[in-house]
């Protein structure tokens, strides 16, 4: 299914019946991101997961602001007449949906940040900047090896070497252009000192040993969030979608049902 909204076509999916759930993937991934949690999901709710713009099926694009990524998630849900959602997003996703629910609130029931950012250094932004640059003037290929290394343990490459190969190679199909307009954007926004605000119940996970998305962030944005839930999973670094993803939706339908 797509929608169109202001000359940009926005690809999405709907699964299930029940109370809409609404997946937000992350920077250079697609709604397939979820493949291994929407199972879990269907047999209780309308699960909606959407391709960013400049991702999947969507259109590609060559510049976006945060809020064009805001207005895909409106796009999607008034296209289905979804007045209110659950709103779970995962790194890039996760910031996406942190935006949402502080400028949405009557759109939103509960909110989950998978693998997100809040208050980085300025040595953190500055290596995401830093690889913006790489990607802009060198492609999406130059940033692969590092991107191995962040996202996923040893033990998983070394168990999945095909399935780590397969998410490799869907990062580097990513139209150039796209994935540096949106990582652009995830380098640039900052959403960390805005969360106190935040009223919903949240659901807040990362991995133990994530990197960019650390337990450092994680911690704040429980701090930050009267009433959040922190969940850091053992030994994983950021794929949690691919590494663990019974566990992500185990711990989303206990969000839900809680």
């Amino acid at each position: 299914m797509n929608v169109r909204r202001n000359g940009v076509d926005i690809h999405y999916m709907m699964e299930g019946a029940g109370p809409p759930v609404v997946l937000v993937h992350g920077v250079g991934a697609d709604l397939r991101s979820w493949d291994g949690v929407v199972p879990f999901l269907v047999p209780r709710y309308r699960v909606i997961r959407l391709d960013l713009r400049g991702h999947g099926q969507s259109s590609r694009i060559t510049s976006c602001s945060l809020q064009d990524l805001l207005d895909d998630v409106t796009a999607v849900m008034d296209a289905e007449s979804v007045a209110k959602a659950h709103l779970v997003g995962f790194s890039l996703g996760g910031m996406i949906a942190q935006a949402f629910v502080l400028d949405h609130p009557d759109r939103v029931d509960t909110v989950a940040f998978i693998s997100a950012v809040a208050c980085r250094t300025e040595e953190e932004r500055a290596r995401m900047i830093e690889r913006a640059r790489i990607v802009r003037e060198q492609g999406i290929a130059a940033v692969v090896a590092a991107a191995e290394n962040r996202w996923f343990t040893e033990e998983f490459k070394r168990a999945n070497p095909e399935r780590v190969a397969q998410r490799l190679s869907e990062l580097i199909a990513n139209d150039h252009a796209s994935y540096a307009a949106a990582y652009q954007v995830f380098a640039e926004s900052e959403i960390g000192p805005r969360l106190p605000a935040v009223r919903h119940k949240t659901l807040i996970v990362t991995g133990e040993h994530d990197i960019g998305s650390n337990t450092r962030m994680a911690r704040y944005m429980h701090d930050a969030i009267a009433g959040s839930v922190l969940e850091i999973l053992p030994g994983l670094r950021h794929s949690v979608l691919i590494e663990a993803p019974e566990t992500i939706a185990r711990l989303v339908l206990r969000h839900l049902e809680s």
